[in-house]
């Protein structure tokens, strides 16, 4: 993400904060009950226990004029434990009907829980299949920041972004990015309006005054990482290599040259292929909204999303996302820095390699902050709760740490570092530790001390 938005904790305690995050089953009668939540510090009732998503397919019928979304969700998920009642995490709508396997299914509403009882109880390691139908306006989700999220009207459309807590805004799901899945997404909206999905376009049909927009995901995929941004747009398809990029623009905003930005993610995807790794998808590409009222941009997987026409750097950081974040996913979100240190020191690099400002210069402009800053006063390790986690200590204190570390371990190991952290973790979750754990292994040296000073001292290093 690129924000526009405006107890301390040690690496060695990272440990007990993931044991407390396990949210089991809950045992008794004939077979468990899934927990309501995974236990985030933060959001500790996003999510849901008891099974694992596999798929999803979103067939998403939705009218601007009124505002109102007529959905069906069919998820593909396997019990993790004999299940006799599991959650999904869903904000508003009226649901008319859930099935598993195809039998009809009990259900009730509890705050963002739905709530539901199969006909017949789950088996232990076995798939299942629920559809949930459900229809009325989405919920905009208004996270503690202020901030806006979910299905954000527009002029046209909606502006469909979700981190960290706005998917069950519009669709019912696993809200949690430990539980990544593949997507297939049917988004039906009146003609002349173009609907965009996550991954590949795989089919488009007129059908009277409506048009269906079919996109698929093969990769896993956070839930927070998905979107249906939906609006007129002029559509463009080129290619990386063998990969399609899928650039959308708002009419209102080609003057102001954002197809001309876009059109640098080809050389900025090679760029990072050989930096960190191959490009972890089979599609990419780029939206850019009218849509200044939400105030951000964002990395939603294989389409980086723009509130306006963005500036170069947003889009280096954006497409590096595509590797540290939607690839390589935290965990827990008060390790939120894996996201965003990482993508800015990408934009360093970047500049870089570039012939722009070094890295060093980069960090030399954060360290050259007053030790009163927020920068110093809130480390990015433990911002102080969910209302500060985009908060400019994650993104520059992020970014200072990496290249802190590059000086401390050498460029040689440092890079090594980065590629090894991507091609161990492609697809996968992680922690602060880690990558501590990791950084000293090729490293070759011990780093606890280090990280607590950049990541969890509210103090501004002096020695490291």
């Amino acid at each position: 993400m690129n924000v526009l938005r405006a107890a301390t904790i040690t690496v060695a305690a990272t440990a007990t904060v993931l044991a407390l995050t396990a949210a089991p089953a809950v045992a008794g009668g004939h077979g468990a009950v899934g927990s309501a939540g995974l236990g985030d510090p933060y959001f500790p009732l996003a999510g849901n226990g008891g099974y694992d998503v596999r798929h999803y397919s979103l067939d998403l019928n939705y009218v601007r004029a009124t505002n109102h979304l007529d959905a069906t969700t069919t998820i593909t998920a396997k019990a993790t434990t004999e299940l006799r009642r599991f959650n999904l995490d869903l904000r508003g709508f009226t649901v008319t009907g859930i099935t598993v396997n195809r039998l009809r299914a009990e259900f009730r509403r509890d705050g963002q829980e739905l709530i539901i009882t199969p006909k017949v109880t789950l088996k232990r390691h076995k798939p299942f299949v629920v559809t949930v139908r459900y229809n009325g306006q989405p919920t905009e989700v208004i996270d503690p920041d202020g901030s806006s999220e979910g299905w954000v009207t527009t002029a046209d459309g909606a502006f469909v972004v979700n981190e960290p807590q706005g998917s069950p805004g519009w669709y019912p799901a696993n809200d949690n990015p430990r539980d990544k899945a593949t997507y297939d997404f049917a988004i039906t909206v009146p003609k002349g309006i173009t609907a965009i999905g996550n991954g590949r376009l795989v089919g488009k049909r007129n059908h009277g005054d409506k048009t269906t927009w079919r996109w698929r995901e093969d990769s896993p995929m956070a839930p927070y990482l998905a979107t249906a941004t939906n609006g007129v747009f002029e559509l463009r398809v080129s290619k990386a290599g063998k990969i399609p990029l899928y650039h959308a623009v708002d009419p209102v905003e080609v003057p102001n040259g954002a197809f001309d930005r876009l059109a640098a993610e080809a050389e900025v995807i090679a760029f990072f292929s050989d930096l960190f790794g191959r490009y972890p998808f089979s599609s990419g590409g780029g939206i850019v909204d009218h849509a200044p009222e939400v105030g951000y941009a964002l990395e939603s997987q294989t389409k980086s999303q723009y509130d306006r026409t963005p500036d170069p750097s947003t889009v280096v950081h954006e497409i590096s996302h595509q590797w540290f974040g939607n690839s390589v996913s935290l965990t827990v979100w008060p390790d939120i820095w894996l996201n965003e240190g990482f993508a800015t020191y990408a934009e360093w690099i970047y500049s870089e390699r570039h012939g722009g400002q070094t890295a060093q210069q980069s960090f030399d402009e954060v360290y050259a902050t007053p030790a009163d800053d927020p920068t110093w006063t809130r480390p990015p390790g433990n911002v102080g709760g969910p209302q500060f986690l985009f908060s400019g200590t994650v993104y520059a204190r992020g970014g200072a740490t990496l290249q802190a570390l590059r000086v401390k371990i050498g460029d040689k190991a440092f890079f090594r570092l980065l590629r090894d952290w991507y091609a161990k973790n492609r697809d996968g979750n992680v922690t602060t530790a880690d990558f501590v754990a990791l950084a000293e292994k090729r490293g070759g040296q011990q780093l606890d001390a280090f990280f607590d000073t950049w990541l969890y001292q509210p103090t501004k290093p002096t020695t490291w």
